[in-house]
This record gives C-alpha cells, structure tokens and sequence, in this order.
C-alpha cells in the first residue's frame, strides 16, 4: 500500500487570491518518449520523433506569455536535440526543467518491468533513489541547471519519496493528482488531497504543487464522498456525469475540451486556488503518439485549447508563473 506525503502545514503565498490578480497559472509539461499507451511497458520500444515539434510549441508559449515547465525523463535528457532545443529556452528565461520519473526507461535495471513497478513510489527506496540520483544529474549535466520541481511518472508517490526528493534538492513535488485514485493499477490514492499547494514536512522545505482538478456540478461539494462509493457502485452513479450532477475537470487539453476547462477554471478561482496548474505530454505535440493526437487535425485542436485557456486566464487578470517564483513566494 503506498503512503504518498500528506498535508501537515497548508501554504501561505505572496501573491494569495486577490481581486486584481486572483491566481497564477503554470503550465507544466511532462516531457517523456513516445510508446504504445495501450500496450505493456517495456525498456526499449519508444521513440523520440516528436523532439522536432518542441521548438514550435516553445514559441507558441513565448507568444501567449507563457512559461513551461519542461518535466523532463532519461530518453528526453540523453536526447541531444531536446537538450539543445529545450536548453535553449531554459537559458532564455522561456521556460524551466523539472524531472519526470519513468521507472521502466531510467537506469538502474534492477527490477522486473511490469504495471506495478511503472510506479517509482512502489519499488524499494534505495532503487528509487537511485534512479531519481541519475536522472536528476543527468538533466544538469544536459541542461546545465539543476531541477527543482519533480513529477513521478504516472504520478507514483511513495512513502519513500518526499525524503529522496528532499535529500537531491527538490523544493516543488507536483506529482499529486487530486480527486484521482490510482490503487485498481496498483498506483496511488489522492482522492482526499486537497486541491491548494501544501507543506509535505514541518521544515517546509518541500512544497506540494497538486495538478490542478475540480469538480463541478449540483453535488461537487460531495464529490469525494460520492467518488469513494462509486468504486464499489459504478452502475449506479455512472449517470452523475451524463446529468451534469458531478464532473471531474482536469486542467489539460487531452481529453478535456477548452469549454470544460474554462468552466473549471471558473470552479477553481471561485475556490481561491492560488496557483493553477496546467499538463499534458509531450508526444501530443506530434500526430499519432498519444489518444489524445492521434490526427494533425488534432494537434491544431491543441493549440486552440491553449489559445482559448490563455485568452480566458488574461480576461480575468490571471497571468503565468514559474517555479522559481512560486518558490519564493512561499518563503515569504
């Protein structure tokens, strides 16, 4: 069973909710190979094509004001072209490298590649330090800076991590995906996180950055509760969200259109949240890696849901943010 860090001091931050400027908004970007979604995981059968629809997808950013968070995985910092284009923009002041943890393609191999172990918070302590230790000098031997914000791949805590985290540097962990429970894949549990950024330790030395998700409808308030009993009634509830009684949004473009979003978004300033916090993978930049892209068509589709975002987060005075300001804020 794993123990993902839970909340024990709730963040206090410099620029809190306020009427001129409710939130910030950071676009985080989990930067990793393409491979078969619907297949088993392996060590080699993954490809890096879409490397070359970085640059367009950075300069989009530039245009619309924002700064991406590049949570960067083992293929992606061996891959000299991503360190060239992607360490560009981090030189530039454009954007910002984190790490992205996937087990089954980060040395070293010492553990059997399998759906429970695409987890990092499920395999022994010390293996996963160690595969978090090489990627982490991996990406500053690439980029020339050292990360300091972590995702998990698949978003796999364990009880483990927040002391590796702590020990290799990292001030920011956005692994946790409030409202999802990942246990029937032998992932995590974060049905009962809470939704604003949090103190993992009492030192406040690491700081929780949730991927931003609400609920919507009549009986949001009772998502939770709702959610908990619909693992063992699905049938029953299975017509929440068809009657709009209860909606899962999550703050991406793959498989949420911008109408949802911008309704979520709504939700989620309404709540004070006071960082929002945007992903999607990589590979969707380029038809034909991901569900979520699996046409040109698509791709463009992409591009317009962030258009749409940005222009809704500007009409409400909402503007882009970047770990290192989110780290100094909550130090003050």
């Amino acid at each position: 069973m794993l123990t993902p860090p839970h909340p024990e001091a709730a963040a206090s931050f410099a620029f809190a909710p306020k009427p001129e400027a409710p939130s910030r908004v950071l676009l985080t970007v989990d930067t990793e190979e393409e491979f078969d979604w619907n297949g088993p995981f392996t060590r080699d059968r993954h490809g890096l094509h879409h490397v070359a629809a970085i640059p367009r997808f950075q300069q989009f950013c530039e245009e619309i004001g924002a700064y991406p968070v590049y949570l960067v995985d083992w293929p992606i910092a061996c891959d000299p072209r991503a360190a060239e284009i992607i360490g560009d923009a981090v030189r530039r002041g454009k954007a910002e490298i984190g790490v992205q943890l996937h087990p089954w393609v980060n040395p070293p191999f010492d553990e059997a590649v399998n759906a429970a172990n695409s987890y990092a918070g499920n395999l022994p302590g010390d293996l996963e330090a160690a595969k978090f230790c090489a990627l982490r000098d991996k990406i500053e031997q690439a980029f020339g800076t050292a990360p300091l914000i972590y995702r998990a791949g698949r978003y796999g805590l364990g009880s483990d991590t927040a002391a590796i985290l702590k020990a290799g540097g990292i001030a920011v962990d956005t692994s946790v995906r409030s409202l999802f429970d990942y246990r029937v894949q032998h992932g995590p549990d974060y049905s009962n996180h809470p939704l604003k950024p949090y103190w993992v330790d009492d030192e406040r030395t690491l700081l929780e950055l949730p991927v931003t998700t609400v609920y919507s409808g009549l009986l949001r308030r009772m998502g939770m509760q709702i959610h908990r009993l619909q693992r063992h009634m699905p049938t029953f509830f299975a017509g929440f969200s068809r009657l709009k009684l209860l909606e899962r949004i999550a703050l991406t473009p793959e498989g949420v259109t911008a109408k949802e979003a911008i309704k979520g978004i709504d939700i989620a300033l309404g709540d004070q949240l006071p960082v929002l916090v945007l992903s999607f993978h990589s590979p969707s930049l380029a038809p034909g890696n991901t569900p979520y892209a699996n046409a040109p068509e698509d791709v463009e589709a992409l591009y317009d849901w962030f258009r749409q975002i940005y222009a809704h987060l500007g009409s409400l005075g909402v503007r882009s943010t970047t770990v290192a300001e989110i780290i100094a804020a909550a130090k003050r």
